[in-house]
């Protein structure tokens, strides 16, 4: 059933007929909207790559006056729960109330040693956010997003990547009344809205923060003056038997994102995975190339604490920004039942902190969103762009966007 708000809706079908889930889940969004529809998404998790062709060429017909994208996935979320590996479709539809919606679609082309993404729209002086549904196969999101600032300045990303149920070649993206295949699609979003973001990156910092004295591409070579392989050791003897299994199980670790704070706690860093060790070298691989003087936190990640980080991030938010209304979420497949055991963990967050908002989205393949003022490609995170009637309070927002 939609949740019925005046500006923002969902709705979400669960129909082995994807086709007739698509008109289901589209007009459940568009009969919570007291006006016409400025914008609709829609998120279609289906086993026949075909058929959901079917579905989301159905669903884009179905708000002829607004723009409409969409994408597939192995699991869609709405109606406050989330759906995995069955074949359902999830819609949300907004009304901007002189608001404006840009669809795009981009492409990559080769130029001799380059590569060239083509398609995104000239920036407006009034532009909030840009939504990102991306190919991960075919798209350079990694590195498309990383270096957004050079043409989009500081205009936040946010999004996920899609995927299909056959991996591979199974991905669909859906725009401007076409289906593609490869590439990545999206919206800016421009004019009178108020738009932020939480990325809950659901990890718990151990041991203390260190600078690094030495590296080499993305190998960690030295932290606070000692190798840093025997700081690492250091940190994990001194932690009890369960952190010790969770180290095992994924070591990450945080990158401050704000090198003049006085102290750095859980949200003020950028999560890396830790890709494994040379004990030559005593140093650490990391997944992201580090600076000498950057400082840096071990972490760890299980339900609990990725459980407390969303809370807490969603419960700030929701004090600084008043009254909120909608949002799209963005959550990873690994987390989801993977992680908490059930598939709906993160929408019933939502619920619980910001209320019966019109909220959906997808489990992603990864997550597009901003820390501290920059727009990154995140794994195991929630990124979630959210809707709220006024801007927050003075000086909320900032604080708000370092820490998340």
């Amino acid at each position: 059933m939609a949740v019925l708000t005046s500006r923002f809706a969902d709705g979400l079908a669960v129909d082995s007929d994807l086709v007739l889930a698509a008109e289901r889940a589209v007009r459940q969004a568009l009969s919570g909207l007291s006006g016409p529809p400025d914008l609709v998404c829609f998120f279609i998790c289906g086993e026949d790559p075909e058929e959901v062709t079917r579905a989301g060429l159905r669903a884009m017909r179905m708000a002829p006056g607004a723009e409409v994208i969409g994408c597939s996935a192995t699991g869609v979320i709405g109606d406050s729960q989330g759906v995995e590996h069955t074949s359902a479709v999830s819609a949300w539809a907004a009304s901007l109330d002189g608001g404006r919606a840009t669809t795009f679609v981009l492409e990559t082309l080769r130029m001799e040693d380059r590569f060239v993404i083509i398609g995104l729209p000239d920036r407006d002086p009034d532009d909030q956010v840009a939504v990102l549904l991306a190919d991960p196969y075919s798209f350079p999101t990694d590195a498309f997003v990383e270096h957004s600032s050079d043409v989009l300045g500081d205009l936040p990303l946010v999004g996920g990547l899609a995927n299909g149920m056959r991996g591979q070649g199974s991905v669909r993206l859906f725009a401007r009344g076409e289906m593609y295949t490869e590439g990545a699609i999206g919206v800016m979003l421009s004019g009178p809205i108020h738009v932020s973001t939480v990325v809950s990156q659901g990890c718990r910092p151990i041991g203390p923060t260190m600078v690094v004295t030495r590296s080499e591409d993305n190998l960690l070579l030295e932290l606070a003056g000692q190798p840093a392989l025997a700081r690492l050791e250091d940190i994990v003897s001194g932690l009890d038997e369960d952190d010790r299994e969770l180290v095992a199980s994924g070591l990450q670790i945080g990158i401050a994102m704000d090198e003049y704070a006085e102290i750095h706690e859980r949200g003020d860093f950028l999560i890396r995975g830790i890709l494994g060790i040379d004990p030559e070298r005593e140093a650490v691989a990391v997944g992201d190339v580090l600076d000498i003087g950057q400082s840096v936190r071990f972490q760890v990640r299980d339900a609990a604490a990725a459980d407390e980080d969303l809370y807490e991030l969603l419960d700030a938010h929701a004090e600084e920004r008043g009254r909120i209304d909608g949002a799209l979420l963005f959550s990873c497949n690994g987390r989801g039942s993977a992680m908490f055991g059930s598939p709906d963990h993160d929408a019933l967050a939502l619920h619980d902190t910001l209320g019966p908002i019109g909220m959906a989205g997808f489990f992603a393949a990864g997550e597009v969103g901003p820390v501290a003022g920059h727009n990154h490609v995140h794994g195991f995170s929630a990124s979630i762009l959210v809707f709220s009637s006024a801007p927050g309070r003075p000086g909320g927002g900032e604080r708000a966007a370092r820490r998340v």
